[in-house]
C-alpha cells in the first residue's frame, strides 16, 4: 500500500495520488422499476440476492457479493422528475453509483470546473445523490450515504 500524498501509476497509466481522488469507490447500481417489491422478490428468489433493505413501496437494495443493487420505485428520491420534466423510467437511466463525502462541497467544486448536472440534489433515506453527466451525456450518480447509528 502506498504511504498518503504518494503517487501511483493507474490502469490507463495517468499518475494520481490518494489524496486528489474525489470518488472513494463504487457504490452500487440503481435500476429504475415499477414496482420494487415485484423486483425484490425476481432478484431474491429468482436470482438468489440478499435482501438488505426496504422502503416500500418507494426503494429497495439487494445484493450478491460486492454488488449491491439499488432499486428505485415511484417516488423514490433517486427516481423523482428531473427540472426539464424527463422522467426516469427503467431502461434509461441506469447508471454507476458513485460514493462521495461532503456531497454538496463536490457539487461545488464541479460546477465549478464547468460540468454539467441532470438535476441538483435529492435527499432521501439511503442519502443524497446528484446525477451528473459525462461528456458523452451518460449519467454518473455521485452518492453520499445517510449517516447510520
Amino acid at each position: 500500500m502506498n504511504q498518503k500524498g504518494s503517487s501511483e501509476t493507474t490502469a490507463a497509466g495517468s499518475n494520481a495520488t490518494e489524496d486528489q481522488s474525489v470518488v472513494l469507490g463504487l457504490w452500487g447500481v440503481r435500476y429504475q422499476v415499477k414496482d420494487v417489491s415485484r423486483s425484490i422478490d425476481f432478484y431474491t428468489k429468482q436470482l438468489g440476492f440478499k435482501l438488505d433493505m426496504q422502503n416500500l413501496p418507494a426503494f429497495g437494495q439487494v445484493s450478491v457479493g460486492n454488488l449491491k443493487l439499488i432499486l428505485s420505485g415511484p417516488g423514490a428520491s433517486g427516481s423523482r422528475p428531473l427540472p426539464d420534466g424527463r422522467q426516469q423510467e427503467p431502461g434509461g437511466w441506469n447508471r454507476i453509483i458513485l460514493q462521495v463525502k461532503d456531497l454538496p462541497a463536490r457539487i461545488e467544486a464541479l460546477k465549478k470546473a464547468g460540468l454539467h448536472f441532470r438535476n441538483e440534489m435529492e435527499v432521501g433515506p439511503g442519502g443524497k445523490q446528484i446525477q451528473l453527466e459525462d461528456p458523452d451525456g451518460n449519467p454518473i450518480e455521485l452518492f453520499e450515504p445517510a449517516s447510520r447509528p
